[in-house]
């Protein structure tokens, strides 16, 4: 009997899903366990896994289309088996246009190529595309390429993300500060730590997981900071469930480590790894994508000190970390070289006023000019 394969629901607020590519093709064999097809959705993008072993019988969704939860995207079966007939969720689903013959060879080239496949004509049995059909087309479309302007299609996680820096923007009052931190005497101790760090934990401390736990004992201090503003009230939470923004090929996803102030240094860096291995492979789950209560977002690597960080929507505050920079300073009346890092908080001014978010960030700068501060 043909098994149905769904679209999965990635939370209660998804209300579409959409295929972004497949990896195989109707007549194709498929392992239990083997990834037959990505899907994206808000932030999340994820691999959906063949739930038993056989050949994929029909491809009912195709590559772009999004569909609600629940939605039948293909069947999967034995060879000689037919897929069943449409279920009533398929029926109250958007009608499918009829499907292109074409190889699976054919098929990965013209992906590859972002070849309209509607657009070939197939010279194979009953009018099946081949590949020489494909590479045929291919110097005509890229002449037409280059005659027309780039329009790049837009995925629904970039969709999301412009309509959710949108949304901040337009409904909440943002004011960026800055300040820069002497971390000269820190990046001393991270490279002390770091001998017996990766000795002991296998794990390299950063000056991202240093700032984090600034940030979060600073807000344990400053509890306005680790608030939001929904319903014209202000909550306040007693935990801190930190967001930390991650940049993707295609986006930014911003993972969660929720308790974040029960967590040790090495405990919190650890969870910064993992979730940050975890955004890259697109394997976070929903639950691991919500609830944050303050976010920070590191633009160090591309050589960016200060930068206007846009609240995470409904938070109060969005810590943004700078490249590192090495300058002269006097260390009583010697010259010496000193190292800083610059910090940009960008606040919610109907939570709190510029003082107590400038208190805040001084007491972020403080544990980082303090570091053993930190780990007491």
């Amino acid at each position: 009997m043909a098994v149905e394969v769904v679209m999965p629901k990635l939370g209660m607020s998804m209300k579409e899903g959409m295929v972004s590519v497949w990896n195989k093709s109707v007549g194709e064999t498929v392992n239990k366990g083997e990834s037959i097809a990505s899907i994206n959705s808000e932030k999340i993008e994820m691999e959906i896994e063949s739930p038993v072993e056989g050949t994929i019988l029909d491809i009912k969704v195709s590559e772009g289309e999004g569909v609600p939860p629940g939605t039948v995207i293909c069947y999967i079966g034995e060879g000689n088996e037919q897929a069943k007939e449409k279920t009533e969720r398929d029926v109250q689903s958007k009608p499918k246009k009829e499907r292109k013959k074409i190889s699976p060879v054919a098929r990965k080239i013209a992906n590859s190529a972002n070849l309209d496949i509607d657009t070939l004509v197939g010279t194979g049995p009953g009018g099946r595309i081949t590949k020489e059909d494909v590479l045929h087309a291919l110097p005509e479309q890229t002449e037409k390429k280059q005659n027309e302007p780039a329009h790049p299609p837009v995925n629904m996680m970039r969709k999301t993300i412009a309509s959710r820096m949108m949304e901040s923007l337009q409904t909440s009052a943002q004011l960026t500060i800055t300040m820069k931190a002497d971390v000269t005497t820190l990046t001393k101790l991270q490279h002390e730590l770091n001998v017996t760090a990766i000795e002991r934990y296998d794990t390299k401390l950063t000056i991202t997981d240093f700032v984090a736990k600034a940030a979060i004992l600073s807000l344990l201090e400053h509890p306005a900071m680790n608030s939001q503003y929904q319903n014209d009230r202000v909550e306040t939470f007693d935990d801190v469930h930190l967001g930390i923004a991650a940049a993707l090929d295609n986006g930014l996803a911003v993972p969660v480590i929720r308790q974040a102030e029960r967590l040790t240094l090495i405990e919190l860096a650890r969870k910064i790894k993992s979730y940050g291995k975890k955004a890259r492979e697109g394997k976070l789950q929903h639950d691991e994508i919500k609830g944050s209560t303050f976010t920070m977002t590191n633009l160090g690597a591309y050589g960016v000190e200060y930068f206007t960080p846009i609240l995470n929507p409904p938070e109060a505050g969005i810590l943004g970390i700078g490249t590192m920079y090495e300058t002269p300073v006097y260390q009583e009346d010697e010259l010496c070289k000193g190292t800083f890092l610059p910090l940009s908080l960008t606040f919610d001014h109907r939570v709190l006023d510029g003082a107590p978010a400038s208190a805040f960030l001084s007491t972020v700068t403080s544990f980082l000019e303090k570091p053993a501060s930190i780990l007491l």
